[in-house]
């Protein structure tokens, strides 16, 4: 299993983008699939991690998140919003790959570059599976992508294809015989 890298963030980014922006005209004021979020609030909350994740990368912090939020501006159309994430994920993958893999920074713990480039990926493929949901699209996470999320943030995940098992994971899905989960948390620091 490989890890997470900021070309892996630029990939969901691209996939996301591929997917949501000719949907830009729909009302994004519905709810992402089962999330009580609009698909509006989704997104913009997609950039928002990205661009504390990437501020946890840059600033090193040892025992918390930086103080300080994104706020995207209420009037912005879906397309911005896009464009926003976009722009984060550029952060988060240009923080990734510019730091040596030895360093880490508070994510509940310690946590190395890859964690973060793979919280990053998890973001944007789950909530991109929200926000289709909720605008009725059809997309599927790609297995590639999912592999490497599961790999590094599931150390206990069961076998099966990666998306769908990242679906169960994150309380999105039945996995075959397995229910659909009502709690989870995924496992990003190291030692």
């Amino acid at each position: 299993m490989t890890t997470a890298t900021g070309a892996d963030v630029r990939a969901a980014a691209t996939a996301m983008a591929e997917v949501l922006a000719p949907l830009t005209g729909h009302d994004w004021s519905v709810p992402a699939g089962d999330l009580e979020w609009s698909c509006w609030i989704t997104a913009a909350h997609v950039a928002h991690d990205l661009l504390a994740y990437a501020g946890q990368v840059a600033g090193q912090p040892t025992d918390g998140y930086l103080p300080y939020d994104l706020r995207v501006r209420s009037d912005a159309a879906p397309a911005e919003v896009l464009r926003v994430v976009h722009a984060c994920a550029q952060l988060l993958a240009g923080a990734v790959d510019g730091a040596e893999p030895t360093l880490r920074a508070w994510h509940w713990g310690p946590t190395d570059p890859a964690g973060f480039a793979a919280m990053g990926v998890a973001e944007i493929l789950l909530h991109t599976h929200d926000v289709t949901r909720g605008l009725g699209a059809d997309w599927r996470l790609p297995a590639d992508l999912s592999a490497k999320v599961v790999g590094r943030l599931f150390p206990d995940a069961p076998a099966g294809q990666p998306a769908e098992v990242l679906l169960w994971l994150t309380c999105r899905a039945a996995l075959g015989d397995r229910p659909r989960r009502t709690a989870w948390s995924w496992r990003a620091a190291v030692s």
